[in-house]
């Protein structure tokens, strides 16, 4: 089994590089299935990408893309520290996602065959 950490780094909707990291976990997930195991980590404006009640006028929903994942049993986690900082701590989260720390991205990072940055 192929273990993939993938880090976050760009908000959702300013430019597609969030979109395009989730669209590639994703397709991993279906075209690979149980030869893959993903963890997902989201650090600065990434955060954002977790949150639950997104609804853009136009373009892809990113939190559709985070429960999908989700979903097909990729763990999800957003920095705490970002999320403090953008003090959006207490906002609902989407599904399956949940609040991480560096420890916790650390040990990913340990865990993980490759990381995946975007």
């Amino acid at each position: 089994m192929q273990k993939l950490l993938f880090i976050l780094n760009e908000s959702p909707y300013g430019t597609e590089k969030t979109f395009n990291g989730l669209r590639l976990a994703i397709n991993l997930q279906e075209e690979y299935g149980q030869q893959v195991q993903i963890k997902l980590f989201c650090f600065s404006d990434a955060v954002l990408t977790g949150l639950a009640g997104q609804s853009p006028k136009e373009g892809n929903n990113i939190q559709q893309l985070i429960e999908i994942l989700t979903a097909q049993g990729a763990e999800v986690k957003l920095c705490t520290t970002c999320t403090n900082a953008r003090a959006i701590s207490q906002l609902p989260l989407a599904q399956g996602v949940s609040l991480g720390t560096l420890d916790d991205v650390a040990s990913w990072t340990l865990w993980a065959d490759k990381v995946i940055n975007f």
